[in-house]
């Protein structure tokens, strides 16, 4: 049986390859001027489901408190994207660690990723004591 640790690290890495892939597929289908913008907001939406079925795969077999997954969940997606995401998508197209990391919209990101599990998971571990 895996540790409930080690599952809830890897429906991280689920939501963080399905956030990845979400933004990095945006750029294929322009709409609006702004590329950036445009994958920041598909990022923004595609965070919800994304998220929400990570919580839900998590909480069918293992427990944390809401809160301890979705830290959990965050801690997992930034170091996925100083590992990962920095060196082999950011800095070829000519950005940075600091550009990554300071822009203002990460942060929105990580506030959005963090309640969303942490509402969610607390409706899904109400639902299950109910």
């Amino acid at each position: 049986m895996i540790s409930k640790k080690l599952y809830s690290i890897v429906c991280a890495i689920l939501v963080w390859i399905l956030g990845v892939g979400f933004y990095l597929l945006s750029f294929y289908v322009p709409v609006l001027e702004n590329p950036e913008l445009q994958s920041n907001i598909v990022l923004a939406l595609a965070i919800i489901p994304s998220s929400c079925l990570g919580t839900y795969l998590f909480y069918k077999k293992g427990y944390l408190k809401p809160a301890s997954l979705a830290l959990t969940f965050i801690t997992v997606a930034i170091v996925l994207d100083m590992l990962i995401t920095v060196p082999v998508f950011v800095i070829p197209n000519g950005g940075s660690y600091s550009s990554f990391f300071g822009d203002p919209m990460f942060y929105t990101l990580v506030v959005e990723f963090y309640f969303i599990v942490l509402y969610y998971g607390n409706y899904l571990t109400k639902t299950v004591e109910a």
